[in-house]
């Protein structure tokens, strides 16, 4: 029978993240028992169940605090999880804190969060980090201690999702000729996402013998529906499913799409580049001193300028060389060295090491 090691309670544990799930995947395999909560009361709660050697996981804060119904209940919440915080070293319980955003992208007390994230950033023993640069990126925020990074790369989603449809079969399965260049975005469609500059860029993109095509796939949100089903352009064919994508699907739209659009307003981490290169889909991203920093080199990643998005978009999908001399190569050489197994032994090593320190 597998040995039980220590305990890992993540917040929030949201089952269905693939991110969540990849980072266990060594350590689950050594014997680590993660425990989890998607709610303040639950984490608190759940906290009460740690024992020396195991250690907290804080990524996503913005359900502890946010989900407040006053000023005066977040103020309380805060102070709570505070005096929580303050018990894990004197308990031989270790702290890490991922940081995915510069701050919550929805802020009901915005605050409260930069208490909160300060209050973790000097609790936390360690600070994972997927950008090199997100020390200088949160600086506004929070001052990170060099001391406490760890950089663990985010994990490519390779053999993760079913990849068995190739090209052709997922145009078709679209109506797509080669006459067509599929534009796609996939996530929620959320107003810090941007979507309406890459609906603006397509309407007005231009190709000689091409016809622009734009996939938009992902549940609305924090937008109505019929307001957002109005902005889609009259000009050009659109192809949507504004609900949830089944896991299942998501190679095909990946699959029969040209290229991948991504016009975040706010960016520090993006799974959504990770996921496109696992199916050998190029992407365009914000150009941002930390993105191009960090993707600046692959030959598959092109970059609009934030300060003039539907216009910098348009231009780049009217180029009719765009991503023409990209090989499977060149995602290739991305993805291998930080294969979800490979990311998660570094994530396991850095639980151990925290076991032992405590």
């Amino acid at each position: 029978m597998m040995h039980q090691g220590p305990q890992v309670l993540v917040f929030p544990s949201w089952r269905d993240n693939p991110f969540l799930n990849l980072l266990a995947l060594a350590a689950r395999s050594q014997g680590r028992r993660f425990l989890g909560s998607t709610t303040y009361e639950g984490f608190r709660e759940q906290i009460k169940r740690l024992h020396a050697g195991d250690t907290v996981h804080l990524h996503w804060t913005q359900p502890l605090l946010q989900k407040a119904d006053s000023p005066v209940e977040a103020e309380g919440r805060l102070r709570a999880l505070t005096a929580d915080l303050d018990s894990l070293a004197a308990r031989g319980i270790s702290l890490v804190w991922t940081v995915h955003n510069r701050l919550p992208h929805e802020l009901s007390y915005p605050q409260e969060e930069r208490r909160l994230i300060r209050a973790i950033a000097k609790r936390a023993d360690a600070i994972h980090i997927m950008a090199p640069a997100t020390s200088e990126v949160v600086a506004e925020v929070v001052t990170i201690d060099p001391a406490k990074v760890r950089l663990i790369p985010h994990p490519s989603y390779e053999g993760v999702y079913d990849s068995g449809i190739d090209r052709s079969t997922a145009r078709a399965s679209f109506d797509l000729d080669s006459s067509d260049r599929a534009v796609l975005f996939l996530g929620q469609i959320r107003p810090y996402k941007g979507v309406d500059a890459l609906i603006k860029a397509s309407g007005t993109a231009s190709l000689d013998d091409r016809n622009v095509v734009l996939m938009l796939a992902g549940a609305v949100k924090e937008i109505p529906l019929d307001e957002f089903q109005a902005s889609l352009p009259d000009g050009i064919r659109t192809i949507t499913d504004l609900s949830f994508i089944d896991d299942g699907d998501i190679s095909r739209w990946f699959r029969a799409a040209d290229v991948a659009v991504f016009p975040y307003r706010a960016i520090l981490n993006s799974g959504s580049l990770h996921l496109a290169a696992s199916f050998r889909t190029p992407v365009i991203f914000p150009d941002e001193p930390h993105l191009r920093s960090q993707f600046g080199k692959q030959t598959w990643v092109e970059f609009f300028d934030p300060a003039r998005p539907a216009e910098s978009i348009a231009e780049l999908l009217s180029d009719p060389t765009l991503f023409s001399n990209v090989t499977d190569a060149d995602f290739r050489s991305f993805t291998d060295p930080i294969s979800p197994w490979a990311v998660s032994r570094q994530y396991a090593q850095l639980l151990d090491e925290l076991s032992a320190g405590a």
